[in-house]
């Protein structure tokens, strides 16, 4: 993108609250390392950062705190090998000594633009957070120049005011809500009352945490983008307004009839009614940037697919949140025209986004790393957009990642979209197991030579998550990205340890099992970085997540061999390799334990931590157990979508449903049967129930034990 402004040598004298905000980040990200860096704002009126060196002392300028912190990032990791990850517990190890800025430097942004967050997030990774997480995580998002953050928390707290002031009751209104981990889906229009009703201290704590969240987004730059009315209303409103045309959606994900979302036509004219209620005490509350996120047929089906509809319920939409604002800004993302393809043609998606001025709205091309949809639209037909990577579906922990595909994509955009390319972003569904993904994505965004060189890249990729610079670090990140991070992630990408056991495919329904390259090649990235290791939190994580997954598809191959051994009906040799097989789960759980991001007793006790009572906490460690097993009801279509290589679900739910399938398969060659797939399947949904509604076990939410040894023992090195 253009610059809107020539640089500026020049910048203001006076300590400006920018300035403060960049010198305070720095000091919760890097301690007393903080003295040293001196933070300076610009006159620019683009985004651009600066530096220098001074003396002992590094000059980081900018045109805004958020600038000012993409400045710190890059400082970070390419002069001192400093990785700073998103989570609260990764520790930040700087070095004794400030490395010198040896020539003074200048970047500018080349997108206006930069977005995070899905709504799916707030669920697979975010549900649970308090301030201590949501701090730490906007510095990060702050370090990646994110300035359009999706900042949906705390909006039940505004829809319980609204719903109760037009008549319904205090039992109607937490009943129509979902539990805490599934309201992005509720939220999205596809479920209703599932594991409600939402007690009323979730409520409360989670509008005091929307405050908190989006006067930091706003002090570091970041535009929040704040939810409106569309068109989700409780079924007992048709008590209080009966003339309303409000009809029951359909089917979503295998719920019962009792858990469909109900709907409001938006040519109805209690739509902007709702709107102007929603909007007016939002702003009350959480103030507004005028960005906000309305999608109205996420996943569904419209009453109408004749274009003059789609035409006439966008642009109704939309005025109805211009007339409560009128700087109002429409942001919507696009995953129905790629999910919904088969309706979505371009005879229909043309008259949906143009209906209102282009100004106004904002696209989210939601999964360009398998479909850019600007390309199949004539960018748009003009229509202000952001191309977004995806990567991670239901906080699946698997590698994936086509790293070099992604810079192709992202550089074929700035060359061919036109004006109204307006950012990148990322749409991830659960924070993962491949971070630098999104850190690379991010980079993206600004004019810097250091993401054009992909072999460059990779080097310092290396020696920022190692700490220092390693020949072996080096060749082993060289030969992931060559080798493994080389495929999309894809709904369902999960080892089949984590999945219902079957001979045939899995019983799951979500459930992609592939991987392309050689494991042999895996273990060796992973020999390479023990060669020289270290203490940073980065490399530490990255060697046990390289192991985790070796391990994972070590298991598969061992499975395969395992189902030749029972058709040939080789007793001795299946009990050997039955042997083996449960035998990786108890290494996972050991190597696994070592390691914050992969427990589930930490995701439970965070859960726990909202109860304001003993019954509240069981209910919310209920709803957390749940999102990550069943996803549902028993036996939900969703089982295992949200699956995760997590220390106890591994010794505990994954396990526990191998150990029942070698049992079926034991008992029915004892007794000279086939195996029973249907009762097993029964057998297995029942255990599914039991260890979410139950909540049997207790779980660390610490880690313990030394990665490194632990790998070296999984590995038998």
């Amino acid at each position: 993108m253009a610059a809107t402004a020539l640089l500026c040598g020049c910048h203001f004298s006076e300590e400006t609250p920018d300035v403060k905000a960049a010198r305070a980040l720095a000091q919760r990200v890097m301690g007393a390392s903080a003295r040293n860096i001196e933070f300076y704002q610009t006159a620019d009126t683009s985004d651009v950062f600066t530096l220098s060196s001074e003396g002992r002392r590094v000059r980081i300028g900018g045109n805004n705190a958020n600038s000012m912190a993409v400045g710190l990032n890059h400082y970070l990791k390419y002069y001192c090998h400093v990785n700073v990850g998103w989570f609260s517990w990764d520790k930040v190890t700087m070095p004794s000594k400030l490395p010198e800025v040896p020539e003074a430097v200048t970047i500018q942004a080349r997108v206006p633009d930069r977005f995070f967050l899905n709504y799916c997030t707030f669920g697979y990774t975010m549900p649970w957070w308090q301030w201590t997480e949501w701090e730490h995580f906007i510095d990060w998002m702050a370090l990646q120049g994110i300035n359009l953050p999706l900042a949906i928390t705390g909006q039940e707290a505004i829809w319980y005011q609204i719903w109760t002031e037009m008549g319904l009751s205090d039992e109607e209104v937490r009943s129509y809500f979902t539990g805490p981990a599934h309201l992005p889906w509720h939220r999205m229009l596809n479920i209703d009352r599932w594991g409600g009703p939402l007690p009323h201290s979730w409520l409360d704590g989670q509008a005091k945490l929307q405050k908190q969240i989006v006067a930091r987004e706003r002090e570091l730059n970041m535009k929040p983008v704040l939810p409106a009315f569309a068109g989700h209303v409780p079924p007992e409103l048709k008590r209080v307004k009966p003339e309303a045309q409000i009809e029951r959606m359909s089917d979503w994900a295998g719920f019962p009839e009792e858990d469909f979302p109900w709907f409001l036509d938006p040519m109805d004219p209690l739509f902007p009614e709702i709107q102007k209620k929603f909007v007016e005490k939002e702003t009350e509350m959480y103030g507004t940037d005028h960005i906000y996120g309305i999608d109205l047929f996420n996943e569904m089906i419209p009453k109408s697919w004749e274009p003059d509809y789609l035409s006439r319920v966008s642009r109704q939409c939309y005025e109805s949140l211009a007339a409560v604002d009128p700087e109002a800004v429409w942001l919507q993302m696009t995953w129905l025209f790629w999910n919904e393809r088969k309706y979505w043609t371009q005879d229909r998606i043309e008259p949906y986004i143009t209906s209102y001025p282009a100004e106004k709205s904002l696209l989210l091309d939601y999964y360009c790393e398998r479909q850019e949809v600007w390309r199949q639209t004539q960018s748009y037909y003009g229509v202000p957009f952001i191309w977004c990577y995806l990567g991670n579906f239901g906080g699946n922990t698997y590698l994936a990642g086509n790293f070099e595909d992604i810079a192709g994509r992202i550089e074929g955009t700035f060359a061919e979209a036109g004006a109204n390319f307006k950012g990148l972003g990322s749409t991830l569904e659960g924070f993962d197991c491949n971070p630098f993904m999104y850190q690379f994505v991010f980079e993206k965004a600004w004019d810097s030579p250091r993401h054009k060189d992909l072999g460059a890249y990779a080097t310092a990729l290396a020696d920022s998550r190692l700490g220092f610079e390693s020949e072996s670090g080096r060749a082993a990140w060289k030969l992931l990205l060559d080798s493994v991070y080389v495929d999309r992630s894809v709904p369902g990408h999960s080892p089949i340890m984590n999945l219902r056991p079957s001979f045939n495919r899995s019983s799951s329904y979500h459930s992609s099992v592939r991987f392309t390259y050689e494991n042999a090649l895996l273990r060796q990235a992973i020999e390479l970085l023990l060669q020289e290791p270290s203490h940073a939190s980065a490399y530490e994580f990255d060697v046990v997540n390289l192991t985790r997954q070796y391990l994972s598809n070590g298991f598969e191959a061992t499975f395969a061999e395992y189902k030749k051994a029972y058709e040939a009906g080789d007793r001795e040799a299946m009990a050997n390799l039955q042997a083996s097989l449960l035998g990786v789960f108890d290494t996972m759980e050991k190597l696994l334990s070592t390691q914050s991001y992969f427990l589930v007793g930490k995701w439970i006790a965070d859960a726990r931590a909202w109860g304001a009572t003993p019954e509240e906490a069981d209910y919310y460690e209920s709803n957390a157990r749940n999102l990550l097993t069943s996803w549902g009801p028993r036996g939900n279509l969703l089982t295992d979508y949200a699956d995760r290589t997590w220390a106890g679900l591994v010794s505990t739910y994954y396990k526990g449903r191998w150990q029942l399938f070698f049992d079926a398969v034991n008992a029915a060659q004892d007794a000279g049967v086939p195996l029973d797939e249907e009762a097993l399947s029964e057998q297995i949904k029942d255990f599914e129930y039991d260890w979410w509604a139950q909540r049997p076990g207790t779980f660390p939410a610490t880690p313990s034990g030394d990665p490194v040894a632990a790998v070296r023992e999984a590995l038998a090195l």
